[in-house]
C-alpha cells in the first residue's frame, strides 16, 4: 500500500468512527511520521516532469533511453535513473508487442563495413482515410542505417522502383549489392535487366526469412510504429509529406540503437569520405 493510499484510509476511518488519527494509526500499524511527511522532491521535479511529458507527447513511441538522450541534447544534465523514475511515475511506458521467435538458429550474413556497400530495399503498405491502399518503397544503407528514400504511390511497379533507385544512385553512387526479398517487383525482367546494366548484385533473401534483412525490417518497423500508425492520411501528397519528414527526423534527429548514441547521419560522418563509393 502506498503512502497516499494509507492517508486515504486513515482519513476515512477518522471520519467514519470519530476517533483521532493517533488511534487509527495505532490500530492499523501505520507510522504517523510517514503519513505527515511532506516530500519536497515533487516540487523540484515538476519542470523536468513537464519536459518529459512534452517529449513523450512529441515522440509517443520513444522509451527512456531516447527520451534521456533528447534531454541531454537539449542541454539538460540529468541522471538517467531520475528520468527513468519520473517516466514510470508519469505512466509513459510504451507497450511492447510480442515478437515471433525463429524455430531455427540464425545464420549471420557477411558484415557491411563501409557506407554504400549494400542497400536494403522493401515495401510498407497503409491506407488513406478513404480506405484506398498505398505503398511506401524504402531504401536503407545497411552500414550507416540511413534511410535514403521513401516513395509513396498507389502502385509501385518495377519501373517506378528502378526510377527511385536511379535517383538515389545519382546522388550517392551505385552500391555493389542490394539486399531484397522475393517480391514480384524485384523478380521481374525489367528489374533484373536494370541490375545487370548498372552492375549491382541482387542478394535475394531465403524465402520466409525476413530477419535476414534485419536493417530494412527494423526501419520499416519504426516507420510503421512511429509514423504510419500515428497519422491519418487524406491524400498521397499528405502521406508523402509526413513520411518524408519522418525520414529526415530518423536520419538526423533520432538515435539508432545500432549507432548509439549517434543518429544515422552522425554515424555516417564518422567514416572517412573516401569510404563512400561515388559513381563516376
Amino acid at each position: 500500500m502506498t503512502t497516499p493510499e494509507r492517508r486515504s484510509v486513515v482519513a476515512r476511518m477518522t471520519a467514519r468512527h470519530a476517533v483521532s488519527e493517533r488511534r487509527v494509526c495505532r490500530v492499523l500499524g501505520f507510522e504517523r511520521s510517514v503519513l505527515r511527511y511532506v516530500p519536497t522532491r515533487p516540487a523540484a521535479d515538476a519542470p523536468l516532469r513537464e519536459r518529459l511529458r512534452a517529449l513523450a507527447a512529441q515522440y509517443p513511441r520513444w522509451g527512456v533511453p531516447r527520451l534521456h538522450w533528447r534531454l541531454i541534447r537539449k542541454g539538460l544534465r540529468v541522471n538517467y535513473k531520475r528520468v527513468e523514475r519520473l517516466y514510470r511515475l508519469e505512466g509513459l511506458a510504451v507497450r511492447t508487442r510480442a515478437r515471433k521467435r525463429l524455430a531455427v538458429p540464425r545464420v549471420p550474413r557477411p558484415p557491411v563495413l563501409a557506407p554504400n556497400e549494400a542497400w536494403g530495399i522493401d515495401f510498407v503498405s497503409d491506407t488513406l482515410v478513404a480506405g484506398r491502399r498505398f505503398r511506401v518503397f524504402t531504401v536503407v544503407d545497411l552500414c550507416t542505417h540511413e534511410c535514403l528514400a521513401t516513395t509513396v504511390a498507389h502502385s509501385l511497379p518495377s519501373t517506378a522502383v528502378t526510377a527511385v533507385l536511379d535517383a538515389v544512385c545519382a546522388v550517392r553512387g551505385a552500391p555493389p549489392r542490394l539486399s531484397l526479398d522475393n517480391g514480384s517487383e524485384f523478380r521481374s525482367r525489367t528489374f533484373d535487366t536494370w541490375a545487370a546494366d548498372t552492375g549491382i548484385e541482387l542478394a535475394f533473401l531465403q524465402p520466409g526469412k525476413p530477419v535476414r534483412n534485419a536493417h530494412i525490417e527494423s526501419f520499416n518497423g519504426r516507420l510503421r510504429d512511429e509514423c504510419l500508425n500515428a497519422h491519418w492520411f487524406r491524400t498521397l501528397a499528405d502521406a508523402q509529406r509526413v513520411i518524408t519528414r519522418f525520414r529526415q527526423t530518423y536520419n538526423t534527429d533520432r538515435p539508432s540503437r545500432a549507432c548509439w548514441p549517434l543518429t544515422p547521419a552522425e554515424y555516417a560522418r564518422t567514416f572517412p569520405p573516401s569510404s563512400l563509393r561515388l559513381s563516376a
